[in-house]
């Protein structure tokens, strides 16, 4: 059985008065509960943990998975998070959203629950975008009144997200899952308080955007993330995306800040820790 996760008390990047020197991450967005891992679940968390990766963030998309999700997440000792992604948003319908609250109200009492999530809009589903706009707003408003930070997925609709953001003006915060932006959208986000989740994008040759926004902004801002199982990166010989591949995203931050990948995966860690209060 994985090691539980309450060593990740999150402490100050120096032991004694001297830097880390090996690698502890947490990827902050992997649907480990998916089907792709039914078949070696185990092995999967074992090799994490054998890499340096103690734990993993997994995130809700939909009622049908909560279930197997929250069963996963407590197996193998990983925070959580609830929420509805837009891509389930199949309607504006109150039943959903009391769906969410109901789950989220049982599970009040599991300090593995971290945050309201996956939720978000996704302009590349227009033919459910006013349920979209609808749910999460909700979600918005259930994550502030719980003082929770929130999970984003935010996919072309990012000038709707900020105005959402700045009107709803969460407490904690969040992350946005999957950043592939430049530097002037980064900052806007940073500056209402949320951290941008940097996976797999980061090493496509063409994401000189997103790699020149890297080589910029402050460690602060930045989590590791790889959304498995998907996402898997564009060179990889795999289809089925792991947070192996968090090794791959450090090393790049890394020769993009000129930084050591010791530092930028410590950062990365407190990053997490501190968000999610691990």
């Amino acid at each position: 059985m994985p090691t539980p996760t309450s060593h990740l008390k999150h402490t100050s990047p120096q032991v004694n008065g001297s830097s880390p020197t090996k690698l502890r991450m947490i990827d902050s967005h992997a649907h480990l509960d998916f089907p792709e891992f039914d078949i070696d679940r185990e092995q999967v968390f074992d090799a994490m943990r054998s890499a340096g990766i103690e734990s993993a963030i997994i995130p809700g998309v939909s009622p049908e998975h909560w279930d197997n999700q929250i069963a996963v997440a407590r197996q193998f000792n990983c925070p959580y998070a609830l929420g509805i992604h837009p891509w389930y948003c199949h309607s504006d319908s109150l039943t959903l959203f009391d769906d969410l609250k109901e789950r989220v109200s049982r599970c009040c009492d599991d300090v593995k629950l971290v945050a309201i999530g996956e939720c978000g809009l996704d302009k590349l589903r227009k033919s459910n975008w006013q349920a979209q706009l609808i749910q999460f707003e909700r979600q918005l408003t259930l994550a502030k009144e719980l003082e929770l930070p929130i999970i984003l997925h935010v996919v072309k609709a990012h000038n709707e997200m900020l105005t959402l953001l700045k009107r709803y003006a969460l407490p904690k915060g969040g992350v946005i899952h999957g950043f592939y932006g430049g530097v002037e959208l980064a900052n806007e986000y940073i500056r209402l308080g949320y951290k941008l989740g940097i996976g797999g994008l980061i090493l496509n040759d063409r994401a000189l955007k997103l790699k020149n926004c890297i080589a910029s902004i402050s460690l602060d801002s930045i989590l590791i993330e790889t959304d498995s199982p998907s996402m898997a990166p564009e060179n990889s010989a795999e289809t089925r995306n792991t947070p192996l591949v968090l090794h791959s995203v450090v090393k790049e931050i890394a020769n993009l800040q000129k930084k050591t990948s010791v530092l930028i995966s410590e950062h990365a860690f407190l990053n997490a820790a501190q968000l999610f209060d691990l």
